[in-house]
């Protein structure tokens, strides 16, 4: 499956999606696995409870928001692949961020959530058809189809991977 088209997501999106450098979504996911994981569990533990500003995140803090966000959009596209026609919540990441306790958790922990996390995303994209992967629906009033959720998930972390690079790390 090629990258989905912009007419098929928010614009706002169109930043995560062009990061994926991959063009088929499953290569995609494929590759970016070791990435991430190497990514991860490289954060130095000085880093892990730092924010670069007063009112920014820590890494921990968006390290849950790359969870949190993965099982949303995982949600919102296994809704749609099943036909749902109702619009889907949007949410708030900052008042998830200020209510998660990400700062009392291991990085550790945290770690192996999203692995488990990004591996059950893996594979629930992987059971889905080309049929599927191609359905449309309505996310936070705004239009998303299956396969567009899976690479704003996986740009999304190229996204936050690099703002870690250039201002936590």
């Amino acid at each position: 499956m090629q990258k989905p088209s912009l007419t098929t997501y928010l614009a706002y999106f169109e930043r995560y999606v062009n990061l994926v450098p991959d063009q088929d979504l499953f290569e995609a996911f494929a590759n970016q696995f070791p990435i991430l994981k190497s990514f991860l569990t490289a954060v130095p533990s000085n880093k892990q409870e730092y924010a670069y500003a007063d009112s920014k995140w820590t890494m921990k803090e968006m390290l849950l928001h790359m969870i949190d966000t993965e099982r949303i959009f995982s949600y919102r596209a296994l809704c749609i692949a099943r036909g749902e026609q109702g619009c889907l919540l949007g949410f708030d990441e900052n008042g998830y961020a200020e209510s998660s306790n990400a700062n009392s958790r291991s990085w550790q922990s945290l770690v192996d959530e999203f692995l488990i996390v990004r591996q059950s995303t893996e594979h629930l994209f992987k059971s889905f058809t080309k049929e599927a992967l191609e359905k449309k629906g309505t996310a936070n009033d705004n239009p998303l189809t299956v396969i567009s959720a899976g690479y704003i998930l996986l740009g999304h972390f190229y996204h936050h991977k690099k703002v870690a690079e250039e201002k936590y790390l």
